[in-house]
């Protein structure tokens, strides 16, 4: 069984533009960044409310043991949200001051991650530097109260500060998440090439960073939605159909002692939800009044720069 990862509203919510903030509470107090390797890991399931999601917190522990036993990122260089005791809250504020954390006082030869597995939505642009004309958000715990937080947000705070020699990976499992980082380019799997992703007349907002890189794996494209899904359990435990499919594609490759490209993750990815699908193993992904019995979502890579998408994945 499956539930997709998005939800409707029929209007834009008040009070969440790119970095507009509400009434929240008082600042959290976020411990030293490690230098080098550092991570933030953002799992939300909304618990108790009806569109909860029962996989994000089965997301975040594979997640961090991938860091931790595959890329050698220290425990204490990880930072994670999640409504469990031992973690800070999910909220807006909590998000925000979070990415604060991450990008603070980076150095050259940094390597930073952004996970997120949670709901997210799209909405009508108004900046006009959208090809499709929608903003993609991230819908943090208290969305409904203190707003979304908006791709351009993102996009300021987690992509242009990168300085040379920084790079950040994000890896976002939510519905509508193909573009939710703004970047200007998006990798065509089946050319092989990367496509402009600006409108034209948006082509003068500047999307880049400040001499870094940023590159981000999506769950699927900016009009589809993402699975929170049992199929790919043996104990029927949920999971984001991107991140096992992210995670196995990293691992098989580690555990044969072997290099894997960034397209070969991607490829693989494609393989594995293709295959789930036609399996029928996936019975029902459900989210209010709307029904499927397949898994739909093609997960997108998208970059600051180009870069030959044959070279090996790193963090």
């Amino acid at each position: 069984m499956a539930e997709s990862k998005g939800l409707f509203f029929t209007r834009r919510q008040k009070n969440s533009g790119a970095g507009g903030h509400t009434l929240s509470p008082a600042p959290i107090t976020l411990r030293q960044a490690a230098r080098g390797k550092r991570a933030l890991l953002c799992c939300i399931s909304y618990k108790k409310k009806k569109f909860e999601l029962k996989g994000t917190i089965h997301d975040m522990k594979n997640m961090r043991d991938l860091l931790i036993h595959q890329f050698h990122f220290p425990p204490e260089s990880i930072l994670i949200l999640a409504e469990k005791e031992a973690y800070l809250e999910p909220t807006r504020k909590n998000i925000e001051d979070s990415f604060g954390w991450l990008m603070r006082g980076i150095e050259e030869g940094d390597s930073l991650v952004f996970y997120f597995s949670g709901h997210g939505l799209r909405q009508r642009g108004i900046h006009g530097d959208e090809i499709d004309g929608f903003d993609e958000t991230i819908c943090p715990l208290d969305f409904e109260s203190n707003g979304m937080i908006f791709d351009n947000y993102i996009n300021e705070t987690l992509v242009n500060p990168l300085i040379k020699g920084v790079t950040l990976h994000a890896v976002v499992d939510s519905c509508h998440s193909g573009t939710v980082l703004d970047l200007p380019l998006v990798y065509n799997i089946n050319t092989n090439k990367w496509d402009d992703n600006s409108p034209e007349e948006g082509r003068n907002a500047f999307k880049g960073t400040s001499g870094g890189k940023a590159i981000c794996f999506s769950a699927c494209e900016d009009y589809q939605q993402a699975a929170d899904t049992t199929a790919f359990s043996t104990d029927k435990n949920r999971t984001g159909a991107m991140t096992y499919t992210f995670i196995k594609a990293v691992k098989a490759a580690v555990t044969s002692n072997r290099k894997i490209s960034y397209r070969e993750i991607l490829l693989q990815m494609h393989e594995s939800l293709k295959k789930e699908d036609h399996s029928g193993g996936c019975a029902r992904a459900r989210l209010r009044r709307v029904f499927t019995r397949k898994i739909l979502q093609d997960p997108l890579l998208s970059s600051s720069e180009e870069f030959d998408a044959n070279t090996e994945f790193k963090l």
